[in-house]
């Protein structure tokens, strides 16, 4: 490690011990951005990345709620306001059982560089709850909504900080808790992106970061003299992203092979079509059933308790979750001939095979470049609130894709290497960090 690199680390791991996400997270970053300060004195003397690693804002809050039992049940939620250099702190909110503020840390700092990358005038923020929506009835997930927004309600609006969905917070999460926002305010503002269409959402929300994925896989391969039809994908996750970037594969013509969750994966050498991906949507986004049920359908195999990256392919998309994807299955997937691996999650990618996948010099696409499309259209979400006007779904997605275009000409502006490697990780974190350092540069010390 770089000595500079290390120094910075150590105060990095004192200032937030027990925090290993946040701190791997920053490390990534810190691996770019800390070689091109010293290049670069103005960012090094106003100690920009330390500053942009100590949070504006923690809130920590009880969320008290009533079972259907009429019992008592404690969540924790939070609400990390990381940086709003460029604009309102912008990022989803999750509700799952392995949220922690280690999490919310690494993915609202993440998401200060994914905002910044797409051009918009977004800062980044991050929160959610420990609570856990699996199993719980509407009227379950609706009380616990109620009161995690009757405390957060305080610390966001339209013009501070606008949260937007993640995992675990759909349709039904925004809803609720959009309208329990409404009822205590009395007004009806954009403060949540994600919404319904009827009131105030954006068309292709819900597609946005799939498609964004694959449009920027199109762009890495399209500058190599390449094209995705024709190349077999592997898909891991079953949820919004995943679906939507297996319909966006099947659109433009690659067979995708895999989707998995938590129990396991499918493997369908057939390919995943557009009636077996219907299949999907309605047994996850409805029924909330497990992906295992696609194999007793279509009779492919299911594998239990693994993850799908032995599958030979072309290309895989890490959709899942944080760390899935480790030195070994990256070894694998090389084996096994895949030119190019998408991160349609945050930090899919542990740090050891992120360097096989650098060293091997293959395509290599990090989640805050790759999976920018989903608070892209967030982004245009909260536009089309200010101006109280809606866009067609065309327009909508011919400026995604332009902010995909523009953000893959950022990553080679900065991560073109001598030898004519891209170096899409160290490109996202450099492109990132500039528009944010030098808005908090002339901004002066706040």
């Amino acid at each position: 490690m770089d000595l500079s690199i290390n120094e910075f680390m150590n105060k990095i791991k004192v200032r937030n011990a027990h925090e290993p996400e946040f701190l791997q997270a920053v490390y990534e970053v810190a691996e770019s951005v800390v070689p091109f300060s010293e290049k670069n004195p103005k960012y090094k003397i106003n100690k920009i990345l330390e500053r942009m690693t100590e949070p504006e804002r923690v809130i920590i809050f009880r969320v008290p709620w009533l079972n259907d039992k009429g019992g008592v049940e404690i969540n924790r939620g939070f609400r990390v306001q990381m940086n709003s250099a460029i604009g309102p702190y912008k990022g989803g909110l999750r509700f799952h059982p392995s949220v922690t503020l280690s999490v919310l840390k690494f993915l609202a700092f993440e998401q200060v560089l994914k905002n910044s990358l797409t051009g918009l005038p977004m800062g980044g923020g991050k929160g959610g709850s420990d609570f856990d929506p699996k199993g719980k009835s509407d009227a379950e997930v609706m009380k616990f909504c109620q009161s995690f927004m009757t405390e957060l309600y305080r610390h966001v609006g339209a013009d501070v900080d606008v949260p937007a969905g993640d995992i675990g917070v759909g349709a039904r999460e925004i809803g609720f808790l959009f309208g329990q926002y409404k009822r205590i305010k009395g007004e009806f503002t954009g403060v949540l992106t994600g919404k319904g269409n009827e009131w105030g959402g954006s068309l292709i929300r819900p597609e946005a970061t799939g498609y964004g994925v694959v449009y920027f896989v199109q762009e890495m391969l399209k500058a190599r003299g390449d094209v995705l039809k024709g190349k077999t994908v592997v898909v891991s996750g079953s949820g919004n992203v995943a679906q939507y970037t297996v319909e966006k594969c099947i659109e433009e013509g690659a067979k995708v092979v895999t989707l998995s969750d938590s129990e396991g994966f499918i493997y369908d050498p057939e390919g995943i079509d557009t009636a077996k991906l219907r299949f999907v949507m309605e047994l996850k986004n409805t029924q909330r059933g497990r992906i295992k049920e696609y194999a007793e359908k279509f009779g492919c195999e299911f594998f239990p308790g693994q993850k799908p990256w032995g599958i030979k392919c072309d290309i895989a998309f890490p959709n899942a979750t944080q760390n899935e994807l480790d030195d070994t299955d990256a070894r694998v997937l090389i084996d096994n001939g895949c030119i190019c691996v998408a991160e349609g999650a945050n930090m899919p990618s542990t740090p050891e095979a992120i360097q096989v996948f650098e060293q091997a010099k293959i395509l290599y696409a990090p989640g805050k470049a790759a999976n920018a499309g989903g608070v892209a259209v967030s982004g245009l979400e909260m536009s089309q609130n200010s101006l109280r006007y809606s866009w067609g779904r065309e327009k909508i997605d011919d400026k995604l894709k332009s902010i995909i275009q523009q953000i893959h000409e950022s990553c080679v502006k900065y991560g073109t290497e001598e030898d004519g490697y891209v170096n899409y990780e160290k490109g996202a974190n450099i492109a990132g960090f500039v528009k944010v350092a030098d808005a908090m540069i002339a901004q002066g010390i706040v």
